[in-house]
């Protein structure tokens, strides 16, 4: 494969990110691959079945995205780079799960912020600090609309200020914020997983992060709870703690394992594999 100027290029697996509905087995996964090609897809978590949503031709942001408690709807930041278009190239959209039909869609302009949280099945906040506002093109849904910075003089702008709100909300907790550079930061985060074992959710904030990697990425290392390390986790790009599993993403495949299973090398359980996965054309059914 070569770029424009006829250099090779490395191609990489799928990135795959998930978010879990809070209340319900539901979540749902995105996948993006090549880079400016993102599908959706809803995963029941009692069962470990997947349904295929839609394709974008662009790029979604997935930390700045979520689902409805009851796994309902989801919201979702998207940049097409159409600047001239309707929404002017970029949009926050609620849509009803794994869909990407907006059923209400805001316009952007820009990258700067954009996207939102569900405070509860019926209630939006959209990320509203930026010098651009949403404009309001489609309102269709039952949802109410707020408006929110989510603490960004805490955790910043683009896509940590709603992350980093995220993985709190849903769990996580705050471990410390490091300044490793000008142009790169990390933040730690922790959940347990049992009484004596814990997951850490490094999320790094980083300009130059190298070749399959975007300005944001997730590291993970498995701990006890006084937070040494037990096992280093590079390669898991996405993770959460389910009960005493645990579920992770690695070089576009989607796994189940246990910590005593990865502390003993144990082959983990394969859910989906998700590199096959070819751009379609996919109508929602609504």
């Amino acid at each position: 494969m070569k770029n424009k100027t006829g250099t090779a290029t490395t191609e990489f697996p799928p990135r795959l990110h998930a978010i879990f509905a809070r209340d319900t087995n539901d979540a749902v996964i995105f996948r993006r691959g090549p880079s400016k090609r993102v599908c959706t897809f809803h995963w029941d978590r009692a069962t470990d079945t997947f349904t295929k949503g839609q394709w974008l031709k662009g790029r979604i942001y997935e930390r700045r995205s979520d689902i409805s408690p009851d796994g309902s709807h989801i919201s979702y930041f998207a940049m097409n780079g159409k600047w001239s278009s309707e929404p002017k190239g970029s949009w926050t959209a609620v849509s009803r799960t794994p869909w990407l039909k907006a059923l209400d869609l805001y316009g952007k302009g820009d990258c700067w912020n954009g996207g939102g949280l569900f405070s509860d099945n019926n209630t939006i906040e959209i990320f509203a600090h930026s010098s651009r506002e949403h404009f309001e093109i489609r309102r269709t849904s039952r949802l109410k609309i707020g408006h929110s910075n989510f603490s960004s003089q805490i955790y910043g702008n683009e896509c940590p200020g709603i992350y980093y709100h995220r993985l709190i909300r849903d769990g996580w907790s705050v471990d410390q914020t490091n300044e490793l550079g000008r142009w790169h930061h990390e933040s730690s985060f922790h959940k347990k997983c049992g009484d004596e074992l814990s997951l850490q959710k490094i999320a790094h904030s980083q300009l130059d992060s190298g070749d399959g990697k975007g300005c944001y990425w997730d590291e993970h290392v498995l701990t006890d709870n006084k937070h040494n390390f037990l096992k280093i986790l590079p390669d898991w790009e996405w993770a959460e703690v389910e009960g005493e599993t645990l579920v992770y993403s690695e070089h576009g495949k989607l796994y189940r394992t246990t910590p005593t299973n990865l502390l003993n090398d144990v082959e983990p359980n394969l859910l989906r594999d998700f590199q096959s996965d070819i751009f379609e054309e996919i109508i929602a059914p609504y």
